[in-house]
């Protein structure tokens, strides 16, 4: 599926658009959950959710270690909840005013001729092409990353949910990217070795990652305003 393709299908969903209000981070787990299963009914329809954070936290993928992850005395200290999310991948640094955040819900069928790969970018396709007009080289990076040459921008993960009685089934697919980073307290509350807290771990990570704020020059709020429009704009979305 080429790019043209990507924007045709997605031009054809319709989602609902909801900037949620700010939810604890076990809430952000639970209703992306529940609206999830809720759309495998045929409860719910397409659904784009950009979230807001109530508090910090670290997000562990549904099958991590939570001990190999997180540095559990630091996470209480920085007062970071820790909690586990419903699908796979990496531990995810939360911090309110430094991450934007949002989940796209959809039929399973939007998804389920193509690969899982594809998936991904055929989800992320209006987030590029969004992060383009604002000037930026965005591009997708592996399976499941978005990034600019600088860096990364943002990660993504995803579930399939089965039909239920005589649903559709539906995808959770969500993104996490960096508006900003404090990469010296990331290094404390991330992987407790010793190398993360040296001097060089932590420039090494502030690089690795490409907030968005350097790149785009907006606040938060508008950038987060003008990622709510240009995927209304992609998607058709409904009122």
């Amino acid at each position: 599926m080429d790019e043209a393709a990507r924007r045709l299908r997605l031009s054809s969903l319709h989602p609902r658009i909801i900037h949620d209000h700010p939810r604890s981070p076990q809430d952000q787990m639970d209703t992306d959950e529940r609206w999830a299963r809720l759309a495998a009914r045929g409860e719910m329809g397409p659904t784009l959710r950009f979230w807001e954070w109530a508090s910090s936290a670290v997000v562990i993928g549904r099958f991590q270690s939570l001990d190999a992850e997180v540095d559990r005395d630091a996470a209480r200290r920085g007062g970071f909840s820790v909690v586990r999310r419903c699908t796979g991948g990496g531990a995810m640094f939360i911090e309110p005013g430094n991450t934007i955040t949002y989940s796209l819900i959809a039929p399973l069928s939007f998804v389920s001729d193509v690969t899982i790969e594809e998936s991904y970018r055929l989800c992320d396709q209006w987030l590029v092409d969004a992060l383009g007009d604002l000037g930026m080289d965005a591009f997708f990076s592996g399976v499941n990353d978005i990034a600019s040459p600088k860096g990364k921008i943002g990660g993504a993960a995803q579930r399939r949910f089965p039909a239920s009685g005589d649903g559709p089934g539906s995808v959770l697919h969500h993104v996490t990217m960096a508006y900003d980073i404090d990469a010296r307290t990331m290094s404390r509350v991330l992987t407790p070795s010793a190398e993360k807290f040296a001097d060089k771990a932590v420039r090494s990570a502030a690089k690795r990652v490409d907030p968005l704020r350097s790149q785009t020059g907006l606040d938060r709020s508008d950038l987060v305003a003008r990622l709510i429009g240009s995927a209304a704009v992609s998607m058709r979305a409904v009122e």
